[in-house]
């Protein structure tokens, strides 16, 4: 039974079809079968005459030819002749090649991956690029070739490589002369070997503008009045992976002028920014992220950035700096802007002191852009909104994710953020001492928009899809 979906080619399938062959006659491998390579074929190239005799000819091999869809031979090329598309041949790209691994962290990089997964198994290995947050296969291995490939990147990160027991943790240094860029490298041992994956801290957040982030209007207005201020503690809330250092680096290159001292605890620091003090947690010498603030403080700074309150006592002293005249930065685990708030007061924090100290709160989480090349406008299934989304009928049609070689045949490309911003005024600050009681209802009344409602206004503008906003309408409130 011939596949129909996805295709997936083992290292001998691409030596016996190299890239540039592949993708100039639109063929893909599917099997050798008694001498005989059978082929599938974009249907329209098999109109052409002669090209089953040229196709054996330059192949060398007698052929069967298979005609398939333009799409599902789009489709296949871009899944395993990926390096076609950023001008690289696919066919280079070998274990025993011994610049292999840079090869590898370029092409990651060319197709702007955030992370490099490394993965090795009972039978196989694979190397998983992850592309607008979501992984995607991207090379096969051989098992015995593993092994040599995981020392490389331990040497390449100055790591041990006869310990194979514990997990290790590096960084490399990349320079390739045209680009240059940190990778942060994590091993684990695994049941059947270790596991690699490389963090590309390639600049992303440190080039990020405020205002290309995704705020509307009335919220980036609201934001930037509240890191113009000269002290306060303006937090951001978010789940792993919902771009907060992002957020963080931006507002940082915003506020790093020759007149302000600016300084940062990170764990880890991902991104080097010019003219601002930069110190890394170090838990096993005491070097704590409360441990820092106590000596920021006698640092003169103006500007302190946290990356994250985790304790009470970090956040204690936060709001402490915050009360001494400094302008302090930090992310913090919630689900909402309001949680926040009460997280911090659940730690500990008196709500006064919240309330004469917190500029702002704000949530935000990623969401995929469509691909503007292939996004398709069709109507609203019931059954894809939530059960209990109570919105529905607001929306009857919206675009959907197609894929073509464009967006690597995800249907999206690139990201943005959702926000929610919540400034801390005479009358918020009132608000956050009381009760709090009827929070969503008051917020509303300000005109602060939830992540929900944000997010449903991008899918109305044709951005995103209904798949990308979906846990965010679970949570609908209204």
């Amino acid at each position: 039974m011939l596949p129909t979906e996805e295709v997936l080619l083992d290292k001998e399938s691409i030596k016996v079809v190299p890239a540039e062959v592949a993708w100039y006659y639109k063929i893909i491998p599917y099997k050798n079968e008694n001498g005989t390579l059978q082929l599938f074929i974009d249907e329209e190239e098999l109109e052409k005459p002669d090209i089953k005799r040229e196709l054996e000819i330059a192949l060398g091999v007698d052929i069967r030819l298979i005609a398939k869809g333009h799409d599902f031979i789009e489709r296949a090329l871009a899944r395993n002749y990926v390096k076609d598309i950023t001008s690289t041949s696919q066919s280079t790209l070998s274990i025993s090649n011994k610049n292999f691994v840079s090869e590898l962290i370029q092409d990651a990089q060319a197709v702007r991956s955030s992370d490099i997964h490394i993965e090795v198994y009972e039978q196989k290995c694979r190397i998983r690029f992850r592309i607008d947050g979501k992984l995607i296969d991207r090379i096969r291995l051989e098992k015995s070739e593993y092994p040599a490939l995981v020392n490389k990147i331990k040497i390449m990160a100055g790591l041990d490589i006869s310990e194979k027991r514990l997990p290790q943790d590096g960084r490399i240094f990349f320079d390739s002369g045209e680009v240059k860029f940190d990778i942060r490298v994590s091993i684990l041992p695994t049941l059947h070997g270790e596991k690699i994956v490389l963090r590309i801290l390639g600049g992303a957040a440190t080039s990020a503008e405020l205002d290309a982030l995704g705020f509307s209007e009335i919220d980036l207005l609201r934001y930037k009045e509240s890191i113009r201020k000269p002290n306060g503690i303006i937090l951001i809330s978010g789940p792993t992976g919902s771009g907060k250092t992002t957020t963080l680096y931006s507002t940082l290159k915003l506020l790093n002028k020759e007149t302000t001292n600016v300084v940062t605890i990170e764990d880890p620091i991902e991104y080097t920014l010019e003219g601002v003090n930069q110190v890394q947690v170090k838990e096993e010498i005491g070097l704590s992220f409360s441990g820092a603030l106590r000596t920021f403080l006698r640092q003169d700074p103006d500007v302190i950035m946290v990356g994250e309150i985790r304790d009470s006592e970090t956040a204690s002293l936060a709001i402490r700096a915050a009360l001494t005249g400094h302008l302090v930065l930090s992310t913090i685990h919630t689900n909402s802007a309001w949680g926040t708030i009460a997280r911090l007061v659940d730690m500990g924090v008196p709500a006064f002191l919240l309330a004469n100290t917190l500029n702002a709160t704000l949530a935000q989480r990623l969401i995929r852009r469509l691909c503007v090349s292939c996004k398709e406008y069709k109507p609203i299934r019931d059954d894809v909104w939530p059960q209990n989304f109570k919105r529905k009928n607001l929306i009857t049609a919206c675009y959907h994710a197609k894929g073509c070689k464009e967006c690597f045949f995800t249907g999206y490309r690139g990201r943005m953020a959702v926000y929610e911003v919540i400034p801390v005024d005479s009358q918020v600050s009132e608000f956050i001492v009381t009760s709090g009681e009827g929070s969503s209802e008051y917020f509303a009344s300000l005109g602060v928009k939830t992540l929900q409602e944000t997010a449903l206004g991008i899918l109305r503008e044709g951005e995103t899809s209904i798949e990308e906003i979906y846990p965010l309408l679970i949570d609908e409130q209204y």
